[in-house]
């Protein structure tokens, strides 16, 4: 199948298919006799997989180990938690990082009068380069 409809039934942008294989995150498809490429149904699937990969957040490089060991018959199931358990904690410091913008902002808000006076606590805030002081409950 070519390109097009490769990206049709994985879900996954053919734009995005030339980039894994240019960083060889999946092996460039074979070529026909036209120059088009051509992908497999096993093409395809690696595809999803990586799809519903990403879709968890996992990053490329995460998304090469897991690869690898999904290919690995031999693998052992502690070493693809162990990549998931290492992606948890990475989320759960996202999670906490944005709870504290949303403090400052919230902050930051109660601040501002939000009326016509040109005079705004947030712009001055955010002008003097320091990070504001939250009261996060």
């Amino acid at each position: 199948m070519n390109i097009g409809e490769a990206a049709a039934r994985s879900g996954v942008p053919a734009k995005t298919i030339r980039y894994y294989e240019d960083i060889a995150l999946i092996e460039s498809a074979d070529r026909n006799a036209n120059g088009y490429r051509a992908y497999s149904d096993e093409d395809v699937h690696t595809l999803r997989f990586i799809a519903s990969a990403r879709s968890l957040g996992f990053t490329v490089a995460q998304c090469r180990d897991l690869l690898a060991l999904y290919r690995d018959r031999e693998r052992s199931s502690a070493d693809v938690k162990a990549i998931a358990a290492n992606h948890v904690a990475e989320i759960d410091e996202k999670i906490e990082s944005l709870r504290a913008m949303r403090a400052t902002l919230s902050t930051l808000m109660r601040k501002c009068h939000g009326d016509e006076r040109p005079d705004c606590p947030i712009i001055e805030e955010l002008a003097s380069g320091a990070a504001p002081e939250t009261d996060a409950k």
